[in-house]
């Protein structure tokens, strides 16, 4: 796809709600409530959006801006803007295999929230169908169904794909628009209904009030390390899902502007599905901190015990699995773009066959629950999509940022000159050139410190063995950035020195 007959967003509007669209998702309303209720509350939510403004804002910028200066998705926009000599257009194949590994999961899980939400609508739970102690077996069924979790994944990828086959304006941007529409009408109404709640003061004050005790408890280490990788996540950061936004979008608006809007927008379905859990969960006497059977086995018991409770469970799943879809749609959008950009691909043909391979690619994630739930590759009751998550979550994104990061303030990469005057050309907020240093040495020493910190704190209960396998990995996984970033540094200085 040349420069020239690009697509582009039809609406100011359109873009902001698509790329809230791929922000706003599993880890907004999954990922969110239970990391909050596990590490504080209201402690671990201030330390996540100290991540958001001093880590990921920033970070989101250049990656709008690299998409935008390049008119490329992340697979060719590093070779397009990158000095000669220098090895930057690596990161575009580890964005890649950072994306399809994220669809190797995301999409399983999309498929149980609209397997759940069916499970409503047809009257399987919800108004004390089941007592709920059998709430638990649901979700068990569910899992160790092969045939059930294959049809709900590939319901997920063919109606996504079949979304993005219409193209940007037509599909992705007009289906997206309304999608996102409707989840911040939906989850204001959940909200403020959960809120209504008797005993629910209980949970606003615990969702309110910092417990920094808690954060010790946990580790502060492991819970920043924890709020810095849901940043990224949150706003899908470091794998190049939000550059291809940036390469449909013109030059009328300041990138910091727009970073500030999607930011603010993504937080609040965030904390709104905080107060939607939270509260709930304190109403009914409910562990907030149950891990990620939060919203499949406790909010459903919840829903059992509520007044109209198949209604209300049936618009809860119903927002988390068009939250879920809104970034399908974008991350298959941005994987079709690869294929289009790389190798010269009609749009049909990028839809058709990367349909096909991500049907296959998510078979392990499918199939862990069940058939090959004996692989525990992260020690005992973890699956394969633990691991998937963890090596995207906990790995390609942190140092995809770090990579994004480098790219745009370094000498030997884009430089913070380019980067500036992409990111402040159009009207709007301008990115404060303050931040220039901090940029520099700050963001990456700090990402780096907490990533580590992070790993530590996450294997060492697990034993030496795993502690030193994983701490190797890391390590290696550094390696592989450092070489991205600094190797043909001095070939370059030589030859402008020259």
């Amino acid at each position: 796809m040349t420069e020239k007959n690009r697509e582009t967003f039809s609406s100011r509007l359109g873009f902001i709600l698509v790329a809230v669209g791929c922000a706003v998702g599993l880890g907004n309303v999954w990922k969110f409530p239970y990391l909050c209720g596990q590490n504080g509350g209201a402690a671990f939510i201030l330390i996540y959006l100290l991540c958001l403004a001093f880590l990921a804002l920033p970070i989101l910028v250049c990656e709008l801006s690299v998409g935008r200066a390049s008119r490329k998705s992340s697979a060719k926009s590093f070779d397009a803007l990158k000095p000669g000599g220098t090895h930057w257009h690596l990161s575009g194949y580890m964005c890649m295999a950072g994306t399809y590994l994220l669809m190797m999961f995301y999409t399983c899980v999309c498929g149980w929230m609209f397997y759940y939400f069916m499970l409503y609508m047809g009257g399987s739970l919800g108004g004390s169908v089941l007592p709920p102690e059998q709430i638990g077996d649901q979700f068990g069924d569910m899992l160790n169904s092969p045939l059930l979790m294959t049809m709900s994944t590939f319901f997920v990828i063919i109606m996504a794909f079949g979304i993005c086959s219409l193209g940007v304006r037509k599909g992705v941007e007009n289906v997206t628009k309304w999608m996102m529409i409707g989840l911040f009408v939906l989850i204001v109404v959940l909200a403020v209904h959960s809120l209504m709640l008797p005993g629910a003061d209980k949970g606003v004050a615990f969702y309110l009030v910092p417990d920094f005790g808690a954060v010790v408890e946990n580790g502060i280490g492991k819970v920043v390390f924890a709020a810095m990788s849901q940043a990224f996540f949150t706003l899908s950061i470091g794998i190049g899902a939000m550059s291809i936004f940036g390469s449909y979008l013109d030059r009328s608006r300041s990138l910091m502007s727009e970073g500030v809007i999607i930011t603010v927008l993504d937080t609040l379905v965030a904390l709104f599905a905080g107060l939607t859990i939270i509260p709930a969960c304190f109403a009914y006497h409910i562990e907030p901190g149950a891990g990620p059977s939060l919203v499949f086995i406790t909010m459903p018991t919840v829903f059992e015990h509520m007044m109209g409770g198949r209604i209300w469970g049936g618009l809860f799943f119903l927002f988390l699995a068009v939250a879920a879809l809104s970034t399908v749609v974008a991350v298959f959008e941005n994987i079709i773009a690869y294929a289009m950009d790389l190798w010269g691909w009609s749009r049909r043909k990028a839809v058709i066959v990367n349909l096909l391979s991500m049907c296959v690619l998510s078979i392990p994630c499918v199939l862990g629950f069940n058939v090959l739930s004996g692989l525990q590759p992260m020690g005992a009751g973890s699956s394969i999509l633990d691991l998937e998550d963890f090596l995207v979550s906990y790995n390609f994104l942190p140092l995809g940022a770090i990579v994004y990061l480098l790219f745009c303030v370094s000498k030997n990469g884009w430089g913070w000159d380019n980067f500036i005057n992409e990111a402040n050309a159009g009207k709007g907020m301008r990115f404060p050139a303050i931040l220039r240093r901090f940029m520099i040495w700050g963001s990456p020493l700090l990402i780096v410190v907490i990533y580590l910190k992070g790993y530590y704190d996450t294997f060492a209960p697990k034993g030496t063995g795993y502690l030193v396998l994983w701490m190797f990995l890391a390590i290696l996984f550094l390696c592989m950035v450092g070489f991205i970033a600094f190797k043909g540094t001095r070939k370059q200085e030589k030859r402008e020195s020259a």
